[in-house]
């Protein structure tokens, strides 16, 4: 199917590795030029050159989003890379918690870091990037989020808080971009797999008498995160979604939040 991506520009924050990366590929493999994201130069072109090498168009932008005067220059470099952007993807952040016994573990400092990270990153480039889309007449922005944001965890109490807020500000946004042809929604991945989760994955067989990592992936599916699909979500699972959201044949779709998680959320 076509989705009438072609000849569109995209920015993907946080996309020199994991779900921003395989956002980045599947977008410029529908025609997309995109501007890779990060705070790495080398992981940043090497994901650019993956993408020319593919026959795609790329570009990229380095700066912390966590900091207001770098989030501004990350807008500028994009805008300047192809002219204009008609596709932001929020997908920069992750949790800067450490686990905890309990709720009261986590500091305040904790709290304004994962909201700063994840929340108010989306907000600096939504408001450097978004009010140029509605006077084209046309824009897509997806967020990031995870399904932290609706089933969150006692240990890791500010990321979940955190992305319930991004959450919540798309519908607000999609809301204030009523009649300006831009849709704003977001997506919430449940486990992803990284190549960080096999030292879990072998831990946790060992702690079941077993050396075979894939007992422990399985033990987390069934019992930690409770999949009701027998295999972990890909970064290209959620890549698919992305490119779903970008497309102009998707403009009756706005201040949606779509839950990817195998199943592991046990609520409506």
């Amino acid at each position: 199917m076509d989705l009438r991506l072609s000849g569109k520009t995209a920015l993907v924050t946080g996309s020199t590795s994991g779900i921003g990366a395989a956002i980045a590929r599947m977008l410029a493999a529908e025609g997309v030029s995109v501007v890779v994201h990060g705070r790495d130069a080398g992981r940043a072109a090497a994901v650019v050159e993956s993408i020319e090498a593919a026959g795609g168009r790329a570009s990229m932008a380095l700066g912390d989003l966590a900091i207001a005067a770098q989030a501004e220059s990350v807008a500028d470099v994009a805008r300047a890379a192809f002219g204009h952007i008609d596709i932001l993807v929020n997908n920069v952040g992750g949790s800067s918690d450490t686990s905890h016994a309990d709720w009261f573990g986590a500091s305040v400092d904790e709290w304004a870091e994962n909201y700063n990270a994840n929340t108010l990153a989306a907000v600096r480039l939504t408001r450097a990037l978004v009010p140029a889309m509605c006077e084209r007449g046309w824009g897509r922005v997806i967020q990031i989020s995870s399904r932290n944001a609706i089933s969150p965890h006692a240990q890791f109490p500010a990321y979940g808080a955190a992305k319930a807020a991004l959450n919540n500000l798309t519908l607000s946004l999609s809301k204030s971009l009523a009649g300006s042809g831009v849709t704003a929604n977001a997506i919430m991945p449940g486990l992803i797999y990284t190549p960080q989760l096999d030292h879990w994955f072998a831990t946790t067989a060992k702690q079941l008498g077993s050396d075979d990592p894939e007992v422990g992936k399985q033990y987390v599916l069934r019992n930690v995160v409770r999949q009701t699909v027998d295999r972990l979500g890909m970064p290209e699972d959620i890549a698919i979604a992305a490119c779903l959201l970008a497309s102009p044949l998707n403009d009756f779709m706005t201040g949606t939040i779509f839950r990817i998680d195998g199943g592991a959320t046990p609520t409506v």
